[in-house]
């Protein structure tokens, strides 16, 4: 078995004893991938002391001889429900305390654990494979950049064959399409075409509304390039420039260049969000910036750090980091610009390269 998932169990372990527990049962699907290498689903990692099992069933016995060689196994029998296994594995086991994954098990598995084991005594825990993660070595990094390059080249062939008579649907669905063809898995979430008024929707779902029913489009995608996501945002002007379109593009690309400058190993994440927030607020648009300024990025479109005012996480080197400002002004429209960066030993590297500046967004 490979021994860089074997160096993230033994950090776990690690962080298992600093928190007196011996053994956890792994439930959230990419802790399991990031712990173990397995891409399937359905299946539990329960990690003791000095061993670890995968809990799983018939349908990935082939696939986890290819991923996983070496992995104790236990296949659930056909019919065999999740916690009946899990209390077999923890019997046989004989282990009297379990940590398990709060944000993410269910209250219906919990009770058919303790159902079956009720002298087992469930201790709840959050973030501590999440904590792990946040933190990417080399081959994740790589992988990273590889899902920003697909976005990257889906977003370049989108934007030339922009059309005022395609809807935002459309223009998402191109998007994804896109990036199948430029390598991805899929997109690494729904894409977000919003036009015109509907960009003051942070998360707008793209409908029939046509890109040349307003004078710009707001874009929000990323790509899912087999487990590794990217994430980016751009504002394309597409009809006349409006001035105050114009004024607000300047006030978050400038809130987005002082943030990105200041991340390095150090700082915290808090101080970041509060360097893009005050530079839209003194502009007099801070109650329009609603979301915290960014998030992790890797297995999950959305993991730790956080780049927000509650934040109390500090940067370290290998973190990869959205940082996507916005200001929404409700019945007019939105402008967000969004970034993937990485934390560098002496400072950051923008690993996104579409062009953002205001004369490079202007399409006619």
């Amino acid at each position: 078995m490979s021994d860089r998932y074997q160096r993230r169990r033994e950090r776990l372990r690690r962080a298992l004893a600093k928190a007196d527990l011996g053994s956890m049962l792994v439930t959230h699907s990419p802790n399991v991938t990031y712990l173990t290498g397995f891409t399937g689903s359905d299946s539990y990692l329960l990690i003791r002391d000095d061993a670890e099992t995968l809990i799983t069933d018939g349908r990935y016995t082939a696939q986890l001889a290819e991923e996983c060689p070496g992995l104790d196994l236990h296949v659930r029998r056909p019919g065999e429900e999740m916690g009946k296994a899990v209390a077999t594995v923890l019997r046989r086991s004989r282990l009297g305390r379990v940590g398990i994954e709060g944000d993410s098990m269910s209250v219906g598995l919990r009770e058919t654990i303790l159902g079956q084991l009720p002298k087992v005594e469930l201790v709840t825990t959050s973030g501590l494979v999440e904590t792990l993660r946040a933190v990417k070595d080399r081959q994740e990094v790589e992988e990273i950049r590889r899902a920003i390059w697909c976005a990257e080249r889906a977003f370049g062939v989108v934007r030339a064959s922009l059309r005022r008579e395609q809807t935002e649907k459309e223009v998402a669905d191109a998007l994804e399409h896109q990036m199948r063809l430029f390598g991805a898995r899929s997109g690494g979430f729904a894409a977000i075409v919003a036009v015109g008024a509907r960009a003051a929707l942070p998360h707008a779902t793209p409908g029939g509304q046509q890109i040349g029913s307003g004078d710009f489009v707001l874009m929000d995608w990323g790509a899912d390039c087999g487990l590794y996501k990217s994430d980016l945002t751009r504002v394309l002007v597409t009809g006349r420039i409006p001035p105050k379109l114009e004024r607000l593009y300047g006030v978050v690309l400038r809130a987005q260049g002082k943030a990105i400058a200041a991340i390095r190993p150090g700082v915290a994440a808090a101080e970041v969000d509060r360097i893009a927030r005050q530079i839209i607020a003194e502009a007099g648009f801070g109650r329009y910036f609603g979301h915290g300024l960014g998030h992790g990025l890797g297995l999950e479109v959305h993991e730790a750090p956080r780049l927000a005012a509650s934040s109390r996480a500090v940067l370290k080197p290998g973190m990869v980091v959205t940082v996507e400002p916005g200001i929404y002004l409700p019945n007019w429209g939105g402008v967000r610009i969004e970034d993937d960066v990485l934390v560098t030993r002496n400072g950051h590297e923008v690993l996104t390269t579409v062009a953002k500046q205001w004369d490079q967004i202007v399409v006619h």
